[in-house]
This record gives structure tokens, sequence and C-alpha cells, in this order.
């Protein structure tokens, strides 16, 4: 007869509920007709506990939260296998790595494993998803990894056979920042010398691809503009969010759900940037925005119907809610335009896809090509130096290109 195994499993809590009428996800293990439940940071409703492993989901947050829960349940489960004598102190210890022995490892996976573990706990999923893509692709080209493998020869060859398996450099390097942030940390942790760093320019640089053009062309946002839609639809939301986007300056989609009505008034909107509001307020970005009449327009059909200053201007946030669920409803709001605006462009027969993201890169593009300066610019997207500016700034058309050429030779 074998070892005894431990049973895992992802259930809710429903003892207590929180503020926001949710209950704790745990991870419970069961030995021995005993079981002990660990918090792994997530909240749900019931509802979405329900739907949570479902063959028909379709919400993609919680296709999210559920990669996440599979995740850790798939590490867990690992951690119980290597346990030869199974006792709860033993997977605690093991499961949930304290700083002193995650600075003790060399092991390169186990060190990417407790910074997942880490972000998880943070709610940082989508990162965390990104480390376990990296981690992933790495284990692959070498089953194991000590921090002393990493060297030039290893990341040369490592690069090499993702881009013959037919990865993009973009891929690859982000999968490559990854591994060297873990190595910085093993770095600060003293688990390797300095000196044995290899991403320097005399060792090893991490590829960096040509950056995609974001930006469209004055023709492209005046289709997009013009393409007609259902009102009420959730298509035409994306399409007038994308344009309130464009004409407010490149507003992102972060500052634009947290706009308050206070900060409308009858011609403009003043408002700090949510990326600056825990600087000192000497390095804070306010900004104002001058609204043209189509801006007045959207923003009249969309904002919520209410008198009080302190509610939110547009239907993209929920009240008095914790910064998580803040940052859960504005990236399902982003994937919603996004999936719509990925159609519209589709049916212009655009050849870049405009994101959400594009309105803001376009509104610095337009502006530069028609001859207003990077410092206005730079105001205008609240940004804190010229470099980040000059990086949205897309070059300039093919046709302009040619014209500029011809006055070469324009001797009359």
């Amino acid at each position: 007869m074998g070892l005894l195994k431990p049973t895992i499993a992802i259930t809710q809590d429903k003892r207590k509920a929180n503020s926001e009428g949710k209950f704790p996800l745990k991870l419970r293990v069961i030995f021995n007709r005993q079981n002990r439940k660990y918090s792994i940071g997530i909240d749900l409703s019931k509802e979405q506990f329900d739907k949570l492993f479902s063959t028909k989901l379709r919400d993609e947050w919680l296709k999210d939260v559920r990669l996440n829960c599979e995740e850790i349940k798939h590490k867990a489960e690992e951690t119980c296998n290597k346990i030869e004598e199974f006792t709860f102190d033993k997977f605690k210890d093991a499961f949930f790595v304290n700083p002193d022995e995650q600075a003790k490892t060399k092991d390169v996976y186990r060190s990417f494993d407790n910074y997942i573990t880490l972000l998880n706990g943070q709610n940082r999923v989508s990162t965390a998803a990104s480390y376990t893509c990296a981690r992933n692709s790495l284990k692959k080209f070498k089953k194991k990894l000590t921090f002393e493998n990493v060297t030039p020869t290893f990341l040369n060859g490592y690069e090499k056979s993702m881009l013959e398996e037919g990865n993009s450099p973009t891929t690859v390097g982000i999968y490559l920042r990854s591994l060297r942030t873990i190595f910085n940390q093993a770095i600060e942790n003293g688990i390797i010398a300095k000196e044995q760093y290899p991403f320097k320019k005399n060792k090893f640089q991490i590829p960096s691809s040509r950056n995609i053009k974001k930006a469209l062309t004055l023709s492209e946002i005046e289709k997009i503009f013009n393409y007609e839609t259902i009102s009420g639809t959730s298509e035409a939301k994306a399409k007038d969010l994308w344009c309130l986007s464009y004409l407010c300056q490149g507003i992102n989609l972060k500052d634009l759900a947290r706009l308050k009505i206070k900060n409308l008034e009858s011609n403009k909107i003043t408002f700090i940037r949510a990326k600056t509001q825990l600087s000192t307020k000497s390095n804070q970005s306010h900004i104002t925005i001058m609204l043209s009449d189509k801006a007045k327009e959207i923003i009249h059909k969309l904002k919520n119907k209410s008198n009080n200053p302190d509610d939110y201007l547009l239907p993209i946030l929920e009240p008095k809610i914790t910064p998580k669920r803040e940052k859960d409803l504005i990236q399902y709001a982003n994937k919603l335009i996004n999936t719509y605006m990925k159609r519209i462009g589709l049916e212009l027969g655009f050849d870049k896809v405009p994101l959400f993201y594009s309105a803001r890169h376009s509104f610095a593009t337009v502006l530069k090509r028609s001859g207003v300066s990077t410092e206005f610019i730079s105001e205008a997207l609240g940004h804190s130096n010229l470099a980040t500016t000059q990086s949205y700034l897309d070059s300039f058309e093919d046709e302009t290109k040619k014209q500029y050429a011809n006055l070469l030779t324009k001797f009359d």
C-alpha cells in the first residue's frame, strides 16, 4: 500500500463576507482526515465562485482568476509530492517560503516560483501570469537552472532557440527581462555576486524589437469617428470612449474612469493623474483639458445622471470600491473596448489594430505631424520628461516623407 497523499482543492470560505459582499478563496489541504485552509489573496462573490470552474466560462477577468487558482493548486500539489513524510508544518514551510529561506536558494525556477507567489498574494494576477510564462519557457529550454548557469553563453543559446522556434524578439525580450529581475533579486539577497551579472553591453544585451506603430493616421481616425454604430450598444460605447480619449489629450482609461463630476466644468476638465497622486505635490501632474464640442457631446451622452460632485463622471467604476475592485473593473472595461475596436478596425480595413491605448498615441502623433512642439505635447500627456513623450510620437506617413523629399529639388 502506497503512502497516503494529501488532497488539494480551491474552496470558498463563506463564513464572513467583506465590505463588498465577497468571500475569500482558500487553498484546502486534506491529509489523514484533517484539513487546513490557507488564504490565497482572492475574494469572489458566491455567484462568481459558482461560475469559476465552469467549462462555459466567458468572463475574461474570471478566466484570469481561474488560471491563477490552477497555478496555485498545481504548485501546492508539486510541493506535497516533494515531501517524503507529509505534515502540515512541512507543507506550510515549503509552500510559503519566508524571505530568509528564499535568499538561500540558488535555483532560478524556485526563485521564480517564490516571486510568482508573492505577486499572486498582491493580486497582481497579470504580472504573475507573465512571469509564469517566462519560467515555463526557460524550463523548456533547460530543465534545471542555477544562477551560476545564467551566463552570456546560456542567454545567447536561449535567444537563438526561441527565435528559431518562431517566437518574436518582443516575446524573447519580455521573458529575458523577467529573468533579469529575478537575477537582480538574487544579487540583492546575496545568492550571486554582482560580478557575475550577465546582462551588460559587453556580455549579453536583451533583444529589443522596433516599436509597432500604435498611432493611426488622421484619415484612419476620421473613419472611426464616422463609423456608424447602433445607439446604446457596447460597440457604440467602445467607439465613444476611444474617441473621447483621443479628444481629451489621450487620457488613459484609468484616469478617464476616475474622473468625478466635480472635475468637469463648462468647457474643460481638470484632474491629477492617478499615477502621480501619491507623489509629492510638486511632482503631481495637474492636467487641464479644453473640451471641443464633439468631446462635450460624447460626455453628455455617456455621463452618469447625478448631481453629486463626488460621483464618477462616467459609468465605468462603482462607488466606494477597493483598489483591487477598481483595477478589475478598469481591466474589464479595457478588454471590452478593445474587443469592439478590433472589430471596427477589421470592418474599416485597417492594418493596425485601434486598441484603446492607440488613441493616446494617435493624439500625440497627430499633433506632432501638425507642427505642435514636443514640449506642449509632453505637458498635455502629463509626462515628466520629453524622452517619454518621444516614445509616443510615431514616424510620419510615407506620403508626407515623399512630399518632403520632393521639396529637395523644388528649385523654382
